[in-house]
Order: C-alpha cells, then sequence, then structure tokens
C-alpha cells in the first residue's frame, strides 16, 4: 500500500521559517506536490515537482518563499518555507502523482495524498 507520510510542521512567527518533508513508501511516481488546507475554505495548490526534479511549479502567493526540492536517492520532497505569513496557516498535505510528468495544480492529477502536518504562523 502506497503511503505519504508528511514531518516538519509547528509553530512559528511571522517571518520564521519551516521545512516539511514528505516520504513516500516507493518511487513510482513522476511528480510529487503539496496542498493546504484551511477550514472553510478550498484546499489550495502550493507547489510541484518531477521526480527527477527538473520542473517546479508555485503557487503565486508563496513564489520568492517557499522552494520544493527533493532528494536524490530518497523518497522524500522538502518545501522550504521563508518568511512565513500568518496567511500561510494551514494543514499542508503531500501528493504524488503517476498520471503526470507535469508538475501540475490541479488536484485530480493526483492520486495518493498524506494524512497532513500543521503549519501555525502567529503575528
Amino acid at each position: 500500500q502506497v503511503q505519504l507520510v508528511e514531518s516538519g510542521g509547528g509553530l512559528v512567527q511571522a517571518g520564521g521559517s519551516l521545512r516539511l518533508a514528505c516520504t513516500a513508501s516507493t518511487r513510482a511516481f513522476s511528480v510529487m506536490g503539496w496542498f493546504r488546507q484551511t477550514p472553510g475554505k478550498e484546499r489550495e495548490f502550493v507547489s510541484a515537482i518531477t521526480w527527477t526534479g527538473d520542473r517546479t511549479n508555485y503557487a503565486d502567493s508563496v513564489k520568492g518563499r517557499f522552494t520544493i526540492s527533493r532528494e536524490n536517492g530518497k523518497n522524500t520532497v522538502y518545501l522550504q518555507m521563508n518568511n512565513l505569513e500568518p496567511e500561510d496557516t494551514a494543514v499542508y498535505r503531500c501528493a504524488a502523482s503517476r498520471t503526470t510528468w507535469t508538475p501540475v495544480s490541479t488536484e485530480s492529477w493526483y492520486d495518493y495524498w498524506g494524512q497532513g502536518t500543521q503549519v501555525i504562523v502567529s503575528s
């Protein structure tokens, strides 16, 4: 059974940094991404990266502050989040696709999801 496990969430002050990690139980993915959700809002795309690491995609709201990367030889994708803002508070969920080679922002392309990790940014 495919599993995605997130880690690295927590409480941080505005302007601070956190690094999220998502470890997959298998290497058989073409794209991995991060989405976030707050109560009462739609789930929002954050960032995605191809398994080869050659292409990335970011939501406008996080460009220049967040960086997605993956570690060669490991089934792990990272999301480095800098200059965090209270508006970044959300549950961050990792997602993985076997059906696209483009780091898309559309949820329906992702086949597997993690349980999520909470990020709280205080003002």
